[in-house]
C-alpha cells in the first residue's frame, strides 16, 4: 500500500513541517484546523517553509558539504537533482489544503497524523472527533512527544491501527522518525508507519514498547532542563549556556537554539506539568524552568517561527543574534 493522501490534524511547527515534507514527497496533503483564526496563523508557517526548503537546497546545490546535506530533501548528493528537488519544493504549495472541516479532512486519507498542542484535554476532543468520522482502516498516529499514546486508546476507533509516530524538528535536515506501539497495535500497522516514513524520506528508528520520552527526548530532555535551570536561577546568560555546549561537544545547536526550533510556548505546555514535582524527586526546578519559559511566551518570543526566542532569527530561520 502507498500513502497518497495525509491528512494532518493541526497547523502547529511539526503539523505544518510534516505537511510540508509530505507535500515535497508527492503526497496529497490536508491539514484540519480548529478555527479560520488558526487558518491565518498557520499560512504564515507554511509560507516560511518554502522559503527554508529553497533555500536549503541552494545551500546543498552551492556548497556539496556533507554539513548542509539534508536527508529529507535527497537520499544522497549522488541522487541530488537541484532543479527536479526545487521544482518539487515550490510545486509543494499546490498539493497541501487547509480546512476546519474533521470529516472533509479525514475523507479517504490513507494515515491521519494527530499533531495538535501538548495538552492532553485538547488532545483528547480531537481524538473523540476524529473518531466520529474516520474510517476505521486508515491508520492513525499521534506525534505526541511527551505523552504516551496508550493515553488516547480509548478514544480511537481501531486500537490496531493506532500508534505514535515521533518527529524530530527541521524534519528536512533531522529526517528521523520515532515509530512506537502500544500493547493493542498490530504489526501490520507498526510496519505501515515505518513505511510511510521512508515514503516521505525519514529513516524510522522502531520502538517496541512504550517509553515515555521515546529514544529522542529521553536524551533531549536532561539537557535541556539543566539549561533551562542554569537561567532561570541566573548562573549563565542563553549565549554562554550554548556556546558552553556547542564548544566543548561539538554539536551544531546550543539547548537554547533547540529550544528556540521546538518553540518556547511547546516547551512550556510540557514543562508545567511538572512544576508540583519537588526537585527533589524531579532532579530539575521545574517551578523555576516554567516561569522562565512563561515569561518568553507572554512576550510573544516563542521561537523561531516567531522570529525570536531565546535568539532573534530572520524570515528563513537563520540565528541572527548571539555568538
Amino acid at each position: 500500500m502507498e500513502f497518497k493522501k495525509v491528512t494532518i490534524l493541526g497547523g502547529g511547527v511539526l503539523g505544518t513541517q510534516i505537511a510540508m515534507q509530505s507535500a515535497y514527497c508527492g503526497k496529497e496533503v490536508t491539514i484540519w484546523l480548529r478555527s479560520e483564526d488558526s487558518k491565518t496563523r498557520t499560512q504564515p508557517k507554511l509560507d516560511r517553509l518554502y522559503g527554508v526548503y529553497e533555500n536549503a537546497l541552494k545551500q546543498m546545490n552551492d556548497t556539496k558539504s556533507a554539513a548542509d546535506f539534508c536527508g529529507g530533501l535527497a537520499d544522497s548528493y549522488e541522487a541530488f537533482d537541484y532543479n527536479d528537488c526545487l521544482a518539487r519544493a515550490r510545486d509543494a504549495k499546490n498539493h497541501i489544503t487547509l480546512t476546519t472541516d474533521m470529516a472533509e479532512a479525514v475523507k479517504d486519507a490513507d494515515i491521519v497524523i494527530e499533531a495538535t498542542a501538548e495538552i492532553e484535554k485538547q488532545k483528547v476532543e480531537v481524538f473523540k472527533n476524529v473518531a466520529k468520522v474516520i474510517d476505521p482502516k486508515t491508520l492513525l498516529v499521534t506525534n505526541s512527544s511527551s505523552l504516551l499514546p496508550s493515553k488516547f486508546t480509548k478514544y480511537v476507533p481501531n486500537k490496531a491501527n493506532y500508534l505514535a509516530l515521533h518527529f524530530a524538528n527541521n524534519i528536512w535536515k533531522q529526517n528521523i522518525t520515532e515509530v512506537m506501539r502500544t500493547t493493542d497495535t498490530a504489526d501490520e500497522a507498526f510496519q505501515a508507519a515505518a513505511r510511510f516514513s521512508k515514503e516521505i524520506n525519514m529513516v524510522p528508528s522502531m520502538i517496541k514498547k512504550e517509553k515515555a520520552g521515546y529514544i529522542l527526548n529521553t536524551l533531549l530532555i536532561p539537557l535541556l532542563s539543566g539549561s533551562m535551570e542554569l537561567i532561570a536561577h541566573g548562573y549563565a546568560t542563553p549565549e554562554d549556556v550554548d556556546r558552553t555546549w556547542r564548544t566543548a561537544t561539538g554539536a551544531p545547536y546550543g539547548p537554547c537554539e533547540i529550544y528556540d526550533v521546538v518553540g518556547l510556548d511547546t516547551g512550556y505546555n510540557i514543562v508545567k506539568k511538572y512544576v508540583h514535582v519537588p526537585k527533589f524527586i524531579a532532579g530539575y526546578d521545574f517551578k523555576a524552568i516554567a516561569k522562565l519559559l512563561e515569561g518568553y511566551k507572554d512576550a510573544g518570543k516563542t521561537g523561531v517561527n516567531a522570529g525570536e526566542g531565546f535568539f532573534k532569527y530572520d524570515e528563513n530561520g537563520h540565528r541572527i543574534s548571539g555568538d
